[in-house]
């Protein structure tokens, strides 16, 4: 069968685009762009060409553009060009260039589709089946789980790869037989890029061991596409069974977690899509027997343990979190703003002195006053206690005052008040963390034993 009626079945089996729709054609230049450029207009589609010029290559870069420039005058359809300082951009942005240049191409593509002058449906890029193998391997040597061996769509939101069917073999042939002219681009010459080697020394090298071992891999790929939506399928189900939705905070069972078999699979997929790595999910693991306080971060979320929960909140987020505290515990952490990690210290200590004036980072109780479990939470509206030192009613009961009311006499910034947590017991303040205890758990002459807590910051940048 003809290139062109296998470009056309390909497109219609997947449904990758209308007839009637007008496409924009991501051209460099090379074999499979200019492939691409043919079977559309022998197919009859309506597109324009759009061409990037990375000014990577010097004079050749320029080549280029003048080539596809040509190639737009040749179909009779507009050519779109878009010049970038890809080394600054990488620089500024501290990328690499390949995915400085990835942005800036798909950034401009997609301007072009929002505008309005040519109406445009899809972005159409040249990906074939040999690219598909190389990103397959890329993906298997980077640990990106089974959605990675699948490989490329051949349709992912508004970008199109209809040319994931063939062969780089069957492109080259198709340029023969019509007398094509396309430009060659030096760096795909060499081996410097991860791809590049790939394509140049990997695969030939396992060509010699296994000489079927491309199309074993195109078969691997068509079935690790079914597998995937099995496998999708049975994450679903677990996702569903152990995340609950708490505002803007995901919270997941403990106990059901470690029943999970295999966890570790299970794991990754849900946590994946907050930013954790698959380097983190033992780390991950290794909180379900931490004490409460405990967390670990990616860039966007935060993994809290607190009992028999794990608690995902986003980093941006206020944290509404309560922590529980046992009798027994040591130490917990906290973070009440990003970037910051508090943390608590408990012992029981005899009865001194010096206890009474102790420093406002310091809480001494009346351990016999003290009920466990104990909460840790962020102050809300309408939050009172009777803080020690306030003058005592002429009934002879300590007075009572307002936690708003308190940190204006205080004179705290809003800043400040953000961070503000108490410690809570039996639905009663007894201590605004870093200030003021409260009255009714102070030291008293008849205090046997002292609980004493011990407020620590400290900044992680």
């Amino acid at each position: 069968m003809q290139l062109l009626q296998l470009y056309k079945n390909f497109i219609n089996r997947h449904s990758l685009f209308r007839e009637k729709d007008k496409l924009l054609l991501a051209v460099s230049g090379g074999v499979d762009s200019v492939v691409l450029c043919e079977l559309s207009r022998q197919a009859g589609y309506g597109f324009v060409i759009a061409h990037c010029n990375f000014k990577l290559r010097g004079k050749e870069s320029d080549r280029d553009k003048e080539f596809v420039k040509d190639l737009a005058q040749k179909y009779k359809v507009p050519f779109l060009l878009n010049e970038f300082d890809t080394d600054r951009f990488a620089s500024e942005n501290k990328l690499s260039t390949q995915e400085a240049a990835r942005k800036l191409r798909y950034d401009w593509f997609y301007k072009l589709l929002d505008s309005p002058e040519f109406s445009l449906a899809y972005i159409l890029t040249a990906h074939h089946a040999d690219d598909n193998i190389e990103t397959v391997l890329m993906n298997f040597f980077r640990g990106t789980g089974i959605k990675g061996l699948r490989g490329m769509e051949p349709k992912q939101g508004k970008i199109v790869r209809p040319l994931l069917f063939a062969r780089r073999k069957q492109l080259e042939d198709f340029i023969k037989y019509h007398h094509l002219d396309f430009v060659t681009d030096s760096s795909n010459l060499a081996d410097e890029y991860s791809r590049n080697y790939l394509r140049l020394t990997v695969l030939p090298f396992l060509e010699k061991i296994y000489p079927e071992v491309t199309e074993n891999l195109l078969q691997n790929i068509e079935r690790c596409k079914e597998i995937e939506l099995l496998y999708n399928e049975a994450i679903e189900m677990h996702r569903r069974k152990l995340m609950e939705y708490k505002g803007e905070e995901i919270h997941i069972p403990v106990l059901k977690l470690k029943k999970l078999n295999p966890l570790r699979s299970v794991l990754y997929e849900i946590v994946k899509e907050w930013g954790f790595r698959p380097s983190q999910v033992d780390e991950i693991i290794r909180l379900l027997d931490s004490e409460s306080g405990k967390y670990i971060l990616s860039a966007s979320h935060r993994i809290l343990k607190n009992r028999n929960w794990l608690i995902v909140t986003p980093l941006n987020a206020t944290t509404t979190e309560l922590i529980l505290i046992e009798e027994g515990i040591s130490k917990i952490n906290f973070s009440p703003v990003v970037n910051e990690i508090n943390s608590l210290d408990f012992e029981i200590v005899p009865v001194s002195d010096d206890q009474r004036s102790a420093a406002s980072h310091i809480a001494c109780f009346d351990k016999n006053e003290i009920q466990f479990p104990l909460i840790l939470r962020k102050w809300k509206a309408g939050d009172y206690f009777y803080p020690i030192g306030m003058k005592v009613k002429s009934s002879g009961q300590p007075g009572k005052k307002k936690l708003s009311r308190f940190f204006i006499d205080q004179k705290l910034s809003k800043a400040d008040k953000e961070k503000i947590r108490v410690l809570e017991m039996n639905k009663k303040i007894i201590w605004i963390i870093g200030h003021r205890i409260d009255d009714r758990v102070k030291i008293t002459d008849k205090t046997k034993s002292v609980l004493k807590v011990t407020y620590t910051k400290c900044q992680t940048g």
